[in-house]
């Protein structure tokens, strides 16, 4: 027997209906919302009978205390042909109300959904965050397109960069603890994209900062080729020196602003990238405990299509695996010309260190004062460049840990 079949549905009177962390369900919609098939866990949860609920638009489930703004980013996300992850708050018919962190699939006829027990710290926060923003929506005062730009800007001040990366995290957060309560061993491919995440954020950081030196840094060479121009005759070796020293740091600034600060080079792209891999791999987990939970189900399947379902449910884990392992590829590449990048621009540097020695024995030749004056600027360039070669260092380091995750990843 299942399950399922041993199972004793009591529920009560008010407060939550019955539903276990260790309880997957799932549902499949057309593209307008009405429901098409659902697994027994979903039918009990919501407590209904399937004549019900097959057929009927999916908003027959939706809570009263839902924010309209959750939904229109819900239908805004997957109507573009992109997953969506959510906290979400429904209705059962017998009054019971049930949270569930969902996840929303695109398929070519409408949508499937997979759904577990949230219980992390984050799961908290968000239901206060949707208690404000309901209370805005039912003043009056935000129509739903405003609902969700609020959203998302609470969204940001918690410390996320936008909804998506909102999103994985919440899905990791929700499935690590999960595995805490049921006691199951972490998962430690998902552990493993967790790091890179922390990584790839401490690697912006770390870019930020080399990005901070070099606009500190900016004036120095102005100021040497200024200092210069009182000691010798124009054109004289020193004059020559700092106007070679300014244009080389103008051109590593330029280059270091378009190869890795641009979003949309490689330190951008990995972070996506790891991002979408997060998601896919937390999203595979919940697929293939949907389908088991599926397979094993007793009760009420003379109304489902079995068999289909369940190749529905085996379609999109294989294309939450190959979409991983994609991604993970695709890390190997970004990290490559990240350690490119990082090569190019130790050759920079040692091209200013190499011009700045220079200047300093060409210094040294005038003697006297006007030594005096040169050392204080060509002493800031030494510690603008140990500066710059300490930090890079550090960001190699991030790149190789990033690299190191990838790998023992693609093995689990």
């Amino acid at each position: 027997m299942s399950f399922v079949e041993n199972r004793v549905d009591i529920r009560p009177e008010s407060g939550e209906a019955p539903f276990e962390f260790s309880e997957t369900f799932f549902s499949r919609t057309d593209k307008r919302g009405v429901i098409q098939a659902g697994n027994e866990v979903f039918r009990r949860v919501a407590h209904y009978d399937w004549d019900k609920l097959l057929g009927a638009p999916h908003k027959i489930i939706r809570h009263p205390d839902m924010p309209k703004g959750v939904f229109q980013l819900f239908w805004d996300t997957i109507k573009s042909g992109q997953p969506m992850g959510a906290y979400v708050k429904n209705n059962a018919s017998d009054g019971l109300h049930y949270w569930v962190y969902a996840i929303v699939f695109p398929l070519r006829e409408g949508y499937l959904s997979v759904r577990l027990k949230p219980g992390s710290e984050l799961f908290a926060t968000i239901q206060e965050e949707y208690a404000a923003l309901r209370e805005q929506e039912l003043a009056g005062t935000v129509t739903p397109e405003q609902s969700s730009e609020a959203l998302l800007t609470r969204i940001k001040a918690l410390g996320f960069g936008s909804y998506s990366t909102f999103a994985t995290h919440a899905l990791a957060e929700e499935i690590a603890a999960r595995d805490v309560v049921l006691n199951e061993a972490e998962d430690r491919s998902i552990v493993l994209y967790r790091q890179m995440m922390d990584d790839v954020i401490e690697l912006h950081k770390l870019t930020d900062a080399l990005a901070l030196a070099f606009g500190k840094a900016g004036n120095t060479p102005t100021n040497m080729r200024l200092i210069a121009s009182g000691l010798e005759p124009t054109g004289g070796p020193i004059s020559s020196l700092s106007q070679n020293y300014e244009q080389m740091s103008n051109e590593i600034s330029n280059w270091f602003n378009n190869f890795i600060s641009n979003s949309d080079n490689s330190m951008g792209t990995i972070q996506r990238v790891i991002e979408e891999g997060l998601f896919q791999k937390c999203s595979l987990r919940i697929m293939r405990e949907s389908f088991k939970q599926f397979e094993r189900e007793r009760r009420s399947r003379e109304k489902i299509n079995v068999p289909q379902e369940l190749r529905y449910l085996e379609s999109l884990s294989d294309l939450c695996k190959r979409n991983s392992e994609s991604g993970l590829n695709q890390i190997g590449v970004e990290v490559r010309n990240i350690a490119v990048a990082i090569s190019t621009m130790r050759r920079y540097i040692s091209g200013l260190g190499a011009t700045r020695v220079m200047s300093k024995i060409e210094a040294a030749r005038l003697g006297g004062d006007k030594m005096e004056s040169m050392s204080g600027i060509i002493s800031q360039l030494g510690d603008f460049q140990t500066t710059i070669e300490a930090q890079l260092d550090v960001i190699d380091d991030k790149v190789r840990d990033i690299q190191s995750c990838a790998v023992q990843a693609n093995g689990c």
